[in-house]
């Protein structure tokens, strides 16, 4: 890649891919530099472990659930061994469900399909537009992020205690894109739990870097994303209880949804399968699905390694900032509190679009500018 295609619209030609993906890249002010890639909150890499297990099962790569030659069988087992990986990553109760999506937008959005009638869904107005904007109707309360995680949990149970009789949801992120402030999930989901409400759990930016456990924290649905895993094939998940899903209409409608279709002369009878199928229609993307499962394996078995490695670059990146003069580091709370790597920050004087370019062109350093799909919060 040459000097003048820096920072240009158009697509690299194939012969300049290796460039952009290698460990070295090119410098307006000539030379190159190693790469720094700072945006994993966005999308993360590929785990080397996930890239060797999927290149090791392409070959036997076929239809899921859809045919009974030999790669046909290997495929199915290895989807569905994916749903049982899903659930231990989770810490899934016996009897909860694990449907397969695109990621967690596409899976926040099934939850919301899936919707008993005239259910009040509850959440704060920064959430991640994934979690924000699916929920329909006039009993969706959308609150004003309080300034501390305490009167987080006492905003949640005032309107929770506003709402209307029937189903409740409370819909809350772990850990925040923008900032990687966490939010106090145990105490909202057990006050959500006294007003006999659910509570879902988006943890595409929590799971990276956290246990999250459907059980331990009490909460009833878990949403997660493979891309922000190290595992960028396009696969999600939507864990939890399942009548809610099983009772509603399948997601989309199309073969491996359907038990059985029958003719009739007013058109077709349609028999839907009650179990996750019901809301997977369509070729399964079984190498995203068996990606997603491997690396949740890599990080279940790494937490305590990947978690001190992490608390030291977050101190190290924290402390460099905090001595850059006119640099401020975005707080959604006043209040100190776990939080995972992410780190977002303005500059005086300095336009953010400008300034991430300046940081790749000129010092090989990837970071991520904008309203990051939060923009209330930003």
């Amino acid at each position: 890649m040459t000097d003048s295609t820096i920072g240009s619209t158009e697509t690299p030609v194939p012969q300049d891919i290796p460039a952009v993906l290698g460990t070295r890249v090119p410098l307006v002010t000539g030379g190159e530099t190693a790469y720094a890639n700072l945006d994993h909150a966005a999308s993360a890499p590929c785990l080397a472990a996930v890239r060797d297990a999927v290149d090791a099962f392409l070959p036997w790569y076929a239809s899921a659930h859809r045919g009974a030659g030999f790669a046909s069988q290997v495929s199915t087992r290895v989807y569905e061994r994916a749903r049982e990986v899903l659930r231990k990553f989770t810490g899934a109760r016996d009897r909860d469900t694990v449907i397969f999506t695109r990621n967690t937008t596409d899976a926040l959005n099934l939850l919301a399909r899936a919707l008993p009638r005239h259910t009040s869904v509850v959440l704060f107005d920064t959430e991640h537009h994934a979690a924000l904007l699916p929920w329909r109707g006039p009993n969706v309360v959308r609150i004003p992020a309080p300034r501390t995680r305490l009167a987080a949990v006492a905003a949640v149970e005032r309107a929770l205690a506003a709402c209307p009789a029937g189903p409740r949801l409370v819909v809350l992120t772990g850990a925040s894109n923008v900032t990687g402030e966490t939010l106090p999930v145990a105490e909202i989901a057990a006050v959500a739990r006294r007003h006999g409400a659910r509570t879902a759990l988006d943890a595409a930016q929590l799971a990276p870097h956290r246990p999250v456990s459907l059980t331990g924290l009490d909460v009833d649905y878990v949403v997660l994303s493979g891309h922000k895993l190290y595992a960028p094939f396009g696969a999600g998940a939507l864990i939890g209880r399942a009548d809610w899903l099983r009772a509603a209409t399948p997601y989309l409608a199309g073969g491996g949804a359907t038990k059985a279709v029958t003719r009739h002369e007013t058109g077709v009878g349609v028999t839907w399968h009650s179990g996750p199928e019901r809301h997977e229609a369509g070729s399964p993307n079984i190498v995203g699905v068996h990606a997603l499962a491997v690396a949740c394996e890599q990080l279940g078995a790494h937490w305590d390694a990947l978690a001190a490695h992490e608390h030291a670059l977050l101190a190290r990146l924290r402390a460099g900032l905090a001595a850059v003069p006119g640099l401020a580091e975005l707080r959604l709370f006043d209040d100190e509190g776990d939080r995972t790597g992410t780190v977002s920050f303005t500059l005086d004087g300095f336009e953010p679009g400008w300034l991430s370019a300046v940081l790749s062109a000129e010092y090989g350093i990837g970071v991520r500018d904008g309203a990051f799909c939060a923009h209330i919060a930003t």
